[in-house]
Order: C-alpha cells, then sequence, then structure tokens
C-alpha cells in the first residue's frame, strides 16, 4: 500500500465503498468520516494527505467543515477536493473561494477521480526538491515549501503554491488558461478554465501586504490569460 492516506468524507455508504474500492486499487489508504464532525476529528488524529469531501453533509454542510479546515493552522494546508452534484458555477466558485483545491461533479468515473487524486498530491509537493527562487524579495523555498516576503512567511494552498512556482520559473511570458492547467494541474486532469481565475485571485491575496504589495506581480493579459513580471513592481 502507498503511504498516501485519503480521507472519504460522504454520508453515503455505497459512495464510501466506491470511492475507498478506487483508491485502494490504485494503492492507496483509505480512512472515512460520514459527517463534518467525524471528518474533523479524523483530520486531526490521523493527518491524511488528502481529503474528499462531500457537499452535503448531515449535522452541516461540507462547505462549512473546509472553512474550519482552511482557519486552522495545523489543517490548512491539508488537499481537499470538494465531492458535488451542485454543477452551477456559483456553487463551484464558493467552494474554491473557501479554499477547495479541486472540486469533482457527480456522477463521476473512478479513473477520472483518480486522476484528480494523483494530480493535486503531485501538486502538494510531498518530498519533492525543487529549489529556491526570489524575485525582487518575494521567495519561493521549493524544498521546505514555503514562501517569504522578507522574512515574513506568506501563508497559501498548494495549488496557489505551484502556480507562483511556475509563474517565478516562467516570467516574462504570457500563458493562457489551457496552458496553465496543463502545467500546473496537469494534461490529463480535466478542470474548468474557470478555475484558474479563482486561484489566481487567491495567489493575489496572499502576496498583498501593508507594506510590500506583490499582487502585481501577477499580470492579466487581456485575450490571452496571464503573465508574472516584475517590471515596473
Amino acid at each position: 500500500m502507498s503511504e498516501r492516506t485519503v480521507l472519504i468524507v460522504d454520508d453515503e455508504s455505497a459512495i464510501r465503498d466506491m470511492l475507498r474500492m478506487a483508491l485502494e486499487i490504485a494503492e492507496y489508504n483509505c480512512i472515512e468520516a460520514e459527517n463534518i464532525q467525524q471528518a474533523y476529528t479524523q483530520v486531526i488524529d490521523k493527518r491524511p494527505d488528502m481529503v474528499l469531501l462531500d457537499w452535503m453533509l448531515p449535522g452541516g454542510s461540507g462547505l462549512e467543515l473546509l472553512r474550519r479546515l482552511k482557519r486552522d493552522d495545523s489543517t490548512r494546508e491539508v488537499p481537499v477536493i470538494m465531492l458535488t452534484a451542485k454543477t452551477a458555477e456559483d456553487n463551484v466558485i464558493q467552494g474554491l473561494d473557501v479554499g477547495a483545491d479541486d472540486y469533482i461533479t457527480k456522477p463521476f468515473a473512478p479513473r477520472e477521480l483518480i486522476a484528480r487524486v494523483r494530480a493535486l498530491l503531485r501538486r502538494s509537493g510531498a518530498g519533492e526538491e525543487q529549489g529556491r527562487l526570489e524575485v525582487s524579495g518575494l521567495v519561493l523555498d521549493g524544498d521546505s515549501r514555503r514562501i517569504y516576503i522578507g522574512d515574513e512567511p506568506v501563508d497559501m494552498g498548494p495549488t496557489e503554491f505551484n502556480l507562483l512556482q511556475f509563474f517565478m520559473s516562467h516570467p516574462e511570458r504570457a500563458y493562457t488558461r489551457g496552458q496553465l492547467l496543463d502545467q500546473v494541474w496537469g494534461a490529463n486532469v480535466y478542470v474548468e478554465e474557470r478555475t484558474v481565475d479563482v486561484h489566481i485571485r487567491r495567489l493575489r491575496k496572499a502576496l498583498q501586504r501593508d507594506e510590500a504589495d506583490y499582487s502585481g506581480l501577477i499580470q492579466t493579459v487581456r485575450g490571452t490569460g496571464y503573465r508574472f513580471s516584475s517590471r515596473g513592481l
């Protein structure tokens, strides 16, 4: 079995069984919870590498648990994929805005689920040495997966970290949303291009400081996508 552990949070036992079977075939360890209270306890006690979180749960929504995880320093970095039957764009964007790293809409094929899980775990960068990048006082340490502005640490999620790492490694070039999806999410992962805009917004917010605002490094290129540039900062 893989050392990677995935927490499955869903109130329907048949769905948990299906998810567990697919994940175990792909050699992931699985733990389960059927409501947000059980799920939070599992996150604290078992420290999973990822959470698959259903939107609709008894005793409170998955969104409520997501907010709680992202508010807590000890659980903020745990990657979360939302499982949802809600296909309206506002609901999807709401989940991403709160801090979800990805979402998958029911019904879905086990193959797609595993592709999403693998891509997100890869983006969370466990054990990968990436080196150090620095631009105008903004420092990205790939080995420890930490960001600093001066000596101050910057909090951001794994997807925003990988976006910033890609941008800092490829400055002064405009990329389309599709190209960013391929480079950061992975070419075999099917994510809507609108998702890129949400994570760009979250990345810019993380880079905003009263004493040094670095959000302007991420530039919108009209008709194309985005570019990382220190010119004019």
